[in-house]
């Protein structure tokens, strides 16, 4: 027998929540694995194995409502973000051709001695205003040169993909002011051609697809799109995170300047500890049973990857932030066909700067963390580090 699933006033979207939402995801979490929130009429998952399922069943949970407003919903129609296979296989195909293990290989020894040479200017400098300096600086340049943006579009890559991230959320101020920042990157990848990338460029090999009838016509622009709108925003709060997570808990730092095969480990908890991605979207395509609550048929509802990460029912100790730890299951990535796509992008990048941090780093001294109202990704604004202690 089937129940409504228990309901909750909580505003997912209002400020403090956003600022800080892990005091409610315990909340909501306890009340059962499906929630739903009056305020906002979506249906929260809340717990890891509802999630892990949830994900994995896109018959059941429809990428087509990825957004939680009918506008943005409408303007994702038909990308690899918001379609179900098998459309979604083939779109999907183009976007993570120039991603696999394969095609990265030869940007790893590039990425890695950028991200040293940026951490050593910063060491040598002895404070650094972190996110500025590393969190987004680091991957707009590896993301940029990996597109072939050049020109206006890699001067606005910043605000693009941030806005691109923000109008996902509900019809609030927050996505309302988005809208036609987001708009720019939409008209701009619905015009770029293949001459205004850098030769060699992934940007110019899709393109190269689209000749070939790898793709189907006229949809380079939407993947070129999505390299930048889904990707940058997640990836810069994540390596914010790295800082703010090892400044704050040196003894961790320590752990894998002693053991460097700790990287790949740490970089999970980090993911698991701090989900860059608040809530994700999906549309429930019939009625479904979740541990005896049904979600309705057509019913909107939201991924909770941070309450996921945070289940005591899966993870031991799981408000402690502990390197060797290494939940390699973490949600933070998604997990079945729409599993984060530049994954493997964004594992290059972070693990690239805890290697640099661990070898070159002693103790990083920090003041306030600054943070600041998001829909979708949560990350930090500023972070200044006093000074840096070297290794």
């Amino acid at each position: 027998m089937t129940t409504n699933p228990p309901t909750s006033d909580v505003d997912l979207f209002a400020d403090e929540v956003l600022l800080d939402p892990y005091p409610v995801y315990a909340e909501l979490r306890e009340r059962g694995p499906v929630v739903h929130l009056r305020k906002n009429d979506v249906h929260v998952l809340t717990r890891y194995d509802a999630i892990r399922g949830a994900i994995a069943d896109w018959e059941s949970f429809s990428s087509t409502s990825v957004g939680f407003n009918p506008m943005v919903n409408e303007a994702l129609a038909g990308t690899s973000l918001a379609s179900d296979p098998p459309a979604h296989t083939r779109l999907r195909a183009a976007l993570t051709e120039n991603l696999s293990p394969r095609a990265l290989r030869g940007l790893k020894g590039q990425i890695e001695a950028k991200a040293d040479s940026l951490v050593a200017e910063l060491v040598e400098k002895g404070s650094f205003e972190a996110v500025d300096a590393l969190a987004r600086a680091f991957p707009l340049e590896v993301v940029a040169d990996l597109i072939g943006f050049t020109g206006a579009a890699r001067d606005n890559m910043l605000r693009w993909g941030q806005a691109a991230m923000q109008v996902l959320g509900p019809m609030n101020r927050r996505t309302t002011e988005s809208f036609p920042i987001a708009g720019e990157l939409y008209s701009w990848c619905s015009e770029v051609r293949a001459a205004d990338l850098a030769e060699g460029s992934v940007g110019r090999g899709i393109f190269d697809a689209e000749a070939r009838g790898a793709i189907p016509p006229d949809t380079a622009g939407h993947i070129i799109h999505q390299y930048l709108g889904a990707g940058v925003d997640t990836t810069m709060a994540a390596i914010g995170n790295i800082v703010a997570l090892f400044g704050s808990h040196p003894d961790q730092l320590a752990r894998v300047r002693a053991d460097p095969s700790l990287v790949p480990a740490a970089f999970n908890e980090v993911l698991r500890f701090w989900a860059p991605v608040h809530a994700w979207g999906r549309r429930a395509t019939r009625d479904i049973d979740i541990d005896g609550a049904t979600v309705p048929a057509g019913a909107q509802v939201a991924i909770l990857f941070g309450a996921g990460n945070r289940d005591p029912r899966h993870y031991e100790n799981p408000d402690a932030f502990l390197v060797e730890r290494n939940p390699s299951d973490h949600l933070s990535f998604g997990y079945g066909p729409h599993g984060c796509a530049g994954q493997g992008l964004a594992r290059l990048e972070a693990h690239a700067v805890i290697e640099a941090l661990a070898r070159r780093v002693g103790r990083l001294v920090l003041g306030p963390e600054v943070r600041v109202p998001s829909n979708i990704t949560r990350s930090i604004e500023k972070l200044p580090v006093l000074e840096v202690i070297p290794a």
